[in-house]
């Protein structure tokens, strides 16, 4: 059904192809919805329209390219099993994929510190001209610094601040309340601080 891409940025600010179209009317960012009478896009469109944004949101929350590639593939994998091509049951199907992404990211986590528990580290991968090429708009301190954060702080701040997703939408995504949200985010920010400032 969809075609693996290597997650290389496009050769214009916008999309590609047909998702280029779409993009402009649902919008990169943070859009909870679409107009009322727009058609509904088809998954292959918001594949082409957003896959690499939602790899670089996965690659903030796993840490490695290959594995948030593997996130956003599964994500846009189940909505096409679940509704098919076209999908139409979806009131809004960026959040859905936004969630589906965030809570795959966090089975990966899980996955990961149970394998760390009984396997020593393994040497560290040298990063690839891919790798760079995704990660460069964000500074490597501050992803070693995210790195450090709990899961959940770390996916508030993230939502926060590089979704530019709002109290309501990140309390959605996360199934959590506004309230929790706000204490994530303040005691995040105040930890962030500290771990940059190197006093932690």
């Amino acid at each position: 059904m969809l075609r693996r891409e290597r997650a290389t940025p496009p050769r214009s600010a916008q999309p590609y192809g047909q998702g280029a179209a779409y993009g402009a009317r649902a919008g990169e960012g943070a859009g909870t919805g679409y107009d009322d009478g727009a058609p509904q896009p088809t998954v292959t469109e918001l594949y082409h329209a957003h896959r690499l944004r939602m790899v670089r949101l996965a690659v903030l929350l796993v840490d490695d390219l290959a594995t948030a590639e593997d996130v956003v593939q599964d994500a846009f994998t189940a909505l096409y099993r679940r509704h098919g091509e076209r999908i139409s049951e979806v009131d809004n199907a960026l959040g859905y994929l936004r969630t589906a992404v965030v809570n795959t990211s966090r089975s990966v986590l899980r996955r990961r510190r149970t394998a760390r528990a009984w396997t020593p580290p393994a040497a560290a991968e040298v990063p690839s001209a891919e790798d760079h090429v995704v990660l460069d708009e964000a500074h490597r301190e501050v992803l070693a610094a995210l790195a450090r954060l709990t899961p959940r702080r770390r996916q508030v701040l993230v939502l926060r601040y590089w979704a530019e997703l709002s109290e309501a939408e990140i309390a959605t995504t996360l199934g959590i309340s506004r309230g929790a949200v706000k204490s994530n985010a303040s005691r995040a920010l105040d930890a962030l601080e500290r771990i940059l400032e190197g006093r932690i």
